[in-house]
């Protein structure tokens, strides 16, 4: 969980996206979602955890103010990823 935060959100915005894969794996959901919590614990994070179309979205949801270059910085990021995922749907299919 560390390792997928991103240097520049300086330790906000923490999350891990686990795959079907990756939880076939790991075992039971109910016990990946415990040891993902305590994990996040040890890090100081309020985790959450939300399964969504078989993947499982382990989030720091801690209350805390943002500081302003980081929240732009972020905002940035996720509109960028969502200009992508709209060219590359509306991009004909090769099938």
């Amino acid at each position: 969980m560390q390792a997928a935060l991103k240097p520049e959100y300086e330790g906000y915005y923490g999350q891990l996206i686990l795959g079907a894969d990756d939880l076939a794996e790991m075992g039971e959901l109910k016990d990946v979602r415990r040891a993902a919590r305590e994990a996040g614990r040890r890090l100081g994070w309020k985790t959450t955890t939300h399964l969504v179309g078989g993947r499982l979205f382990v989030l720091d949801e801690r209350e805390r103010e943002v500081p302003e270059r980081i929240e732009r910085l972020a905002g940035d990021a996720a509109a960028a990823a969502m200009d992508r995922f709209w060219e590359d749907s509306r991009r004909p299919r090769l099938t």
